[in-house]
């Protein structure tokens, strides 16, 4: 019997030592945390569990925050959805997740917005950029359709006066999700930036996040300037009644060419504080706005941002171009060749690439 038992403690001690290499090996580290403030996707098991990589070897070993005590303040959070293994998509999302994980010092916490599918993909990624950078960083998924339903008043409202014909590609009620945000986002979430997945950090986000730092008494969100004349060209009917205005003039030349949702930051404690707020994306406050400056739209939530800061300027804390170095040319080959060269110019050094219109991202 003594022997039985020996044996046994023999095996039960080389199953667990065979356990520790494997999560060394796999240098995963998983927390059975519920997260109970989003909304989990409900066919993946691992979608009720906050995911925590390591921190670099070259790091002194820190221990693994627990949820309840992570710091709050870093959150990033992206959309990520209708992506299959083959999609152009799935690159973008390595290329955008390796920068941000590349330059980023500090416990962020990266917030996905996506479908089952979708989601398996992004976990694969960033897994596997985690191993290659040896890096950390805690990742929670919400799902998109039941966002869509949770914002359905907003979406309501939004989508009739900035989309292009129902079907297209900026009607899906996902273009709408972050005036939301505030919503969606836990109560302990002060502060929030957006990023498009067809984004590429040169900077580490930290010092984005210390724009907050600037955003005065009033502002509610922060944006850069759209590096295109596609206002110029949505705002022709009212630009043509009011030929001394600079709404749809180029930045570079101290015009306001609107804003660029490629890049959003958000003041969620001031956003769910403000009844101000859920006035101006009310059916009646937006109805006016457009009215008053003979607004329709076509690109979703970029369109509100673009209204609202020319109807309430002081609502968003503008934020130098270099942090969205927008790098879509189609305007400049759709009619504008003659004033884009000024659109486009951003004389900041870049410090994230945005390759929108499907643009070619710079390896640099």
């Amino acid at each position: 019997m003594r022997l039985s038992r020996n044996i046994l403690v023999k095996v039960t001690a080389l199953g667990l030592l065979i356990l520790v290499l494997y999560c060394l090996q796999t240098n995963v580290t998983w927390t059975s945390h519920l997260v109970t403030h989003n909304v989990p996707l409900e066919d993946n098991q691992s979608s009720n569990l906050r995911r925590i990589i390591p921190e670099a070897s070259w790091a002194s070993p820190q221990p693994l925050k627990s949820p309840e005590t992570a710091d709050s303040y870093y959150n990033v959070w992206s959309i990520f959805t209708k992506v299959t293994t083959n999609s152009p998509m799935r690159r973008k999302f390595r290329v955008f997740t390796e920068s941000l994980m590349r330059h980023s010092t500090i416990n962020l916490t990266f917030h996905v917005i996506s479908d089952n599918q979708s989601q398996v993909i992004a976990d694969a990624v960033v897994r596997l950029n985690s191993l290659k950078l040896n890096k950390s960083i805690n990742v929670e998924y919400y799902d998109v359709h039941k966002l869509a339903q949770q914002l359905g008043d907003i979406v309501e409202v939004m989508s009739p006066r900035f989309s292009s014909k129902p079907g297209t590609y900026y009607s899906d009620a996902l273009f709408f999700l972050s005036l939301g945000l505030h919503r969606i986002a836990s109560p302990q979430q002060k502060f929030a930036v957006m990023l498009d997945v067809d984004t590429k950090l040169r900077e580490d986000i930290k010092i984005l996040f210390e724009e907050f730092d600037n955003f005065g008494e009033t502002a509610l969100f922060g944006l850069t300037p759209e590096l295109t004349p596609v206002y110029r060209h949505v705002l022709y009917m009212y630009r043509s009644k009011n030929p001394e205005t600079l709404f749809g003039e180029a930045h570079s030349k101290g015009g306001y060419p609107g804003f660029n949702s490629g890049v959003v930051l958000f003041h969620l404690e001031r956003l769910r504080n403000s009844l101000e707020y859920d006035q101006i994306v009310s059916e009646d406050m937006v109805q006016h706005m457009t009215e008053k400056y003979s607004f329709k739209g076509h690109l979703g939530d970029q369109d509100f941002y673009t209204l609202l800061g020319m109807e309430r300027s002081e609502l968003i804390h503008p934020i130098d171009c270099g942090w969205n170095r927008q790098l879509c040319t189609w305007w400049r080959d759709s009619g504008y060749a003659d004033v884009f060269d000024k659109y486009s110019r951003c004389n900041s050094t870049t410090k994230l690439w945005h390759g929108n219109c499907n643009t070619p991202i710079p390896e640099i």
